[in-house]
């Protein structure tokens, strides 16, 4: 079974160009590393610790990162930005630390989850002060329409994991349900950071519907990603319990279009190694085999290119390129499954 990397961008196999585009970035980048650190350090000393844990996780920093490249593509990166930026990672670090709860997952990037090291109740409510600061913090733009969005986008985040636990198990889960999920879910947070860099630069209102597009679409084609790693992945490599989508019921791209496809004898048996948690290896085969995985990716990389047009409006610069350029290294990524 082929393996999926994980984009990470301290990662060794990570593509150039996405490094390229982080390096755009590094000095604020490096600011917003510094000022999330620094949120722990507001809350109460009982639980500065567990806000640190849960911040200091080295991850990614994509949505940061989207939110600078954002800025930058728009007229400039300014201190406005650094706290979106900031906020835009709590939210996104609030959401993992509920995700793990609800999947029962006891790694996140080689490291024990929250709930692994503390138990569900305390990272319920580590969660909670989490999402709470956020909010507050974004309560400081003097552009109310900014702490909306920012609400509004945390608001979206919360209900697709309402509605998505609510389906796990749903066999006759449309594709078109499953896209309205990983939108609010996933794509919400991405959007937000995209267009509010925009915005905080008072872009044209079309400007700034472009960068909103071009989130939405680069967020549902990683949560795309990120499905087929779960299929396809390897946990010393992604850093996460994997296999857990399966395992829980919920019901990823690859599957959905796996049952869609199968005949009904096959269909059914899928089903029921699913609902019993029996056969799963064989499940994740026959997604391969079937060539549902590769119609997935193939559904993602349509995206990827959608996501390029969109920030065309935008004037050539290497910002523009940074956001191009993560988009194609991306679909570069996904293509090796073809």
């Amino acid at each position: 079974m082929k393996q999926l990397p994980r984009p990470d961008q301290n990662a060794k196999n990570i593509p150039k160009e996405i490094k390229a585009a982080f390096e755009l970035i590094s000095e604020p980048l490096a600011n917003v590393e510094e000022r999330i650190r620094a949120q722990a350090r507001t809350f109460d000393p009982a639980v500065e610790d567990y806000v640190a844990y849960a911040c200091e996780s080295n991850g990614k920093r994509l949505r940061p990162a989207l939110t600078l490249l954002s800025a930058g593509a728009t007229g400039g990166i300014n201190a406005s930005h650094i706290d979106l930026a900031v906020i835009m990672e709590l939210i996104h670090a609030a959401t993992l630390v509920h995700d793990d709860i609800i999947d029962g997952a006891d790694l996140r990037r080689n490291q024990p989850t929250a709930n692994a090291k503390w138990g569900n109740t305390i990272s319920v409510l580590l969660g909670d002060c989490m999402f709470a600061h956020a909010l507050q913090l974004s309560t400081q733009f003097k552009n109310g329409e900014i702490a909306r969005r920012i609400a509004s986008a945390t608001s979206e985040v919360c209900a697709g994991e309402i509605i998505q636990t609510q389906r796990r198990f749903e066999f006759d889960l449309k594709v078109t349900d499953y896209f309205k999920i990983i939108e609010m879910k996933t794509a919400s947070l991405f959007a937000a950071a995209t267009e509010l860099g925009a915005m905080l630069n008072e872009s044209t209102p079309e400007t700034t519907a472009a960068l909103h597009a071009y989130g939405l679409k680069l967020g549902t084609a990683y949560q795309i990603y990120d499905d087929c790693l779960d299929i396809a992945g390897e946990e010393s490599k992604a850093g996460k319990s994997l296999g857990s989508d399966l395992g829980k019921g919920k019901l990823t791209l690859p599957v959905l279009l796996l049952l869609r496809d199968a005949s009904k004898t096959e269909s059914t048996r899928w089903t029921r190694a699913i609902l019993s948690g029996q056969e799963l290896e064989a499940v994740i085969e026959a997604t391969i085999s079937s060539g549902a995985l590769a119609s997935a990716i193939a559904t993602a990389s349509n995206l990827l290119r959608e996501a390029i047009d969109a920030v065309e409006i935008v004037p050539p610069t290497p910002f523009r390129s940074g956001l191009q350029d993560l988009c194609k290294s991306m679909d570069r990524l996904l293509k090796q499954f073809e």
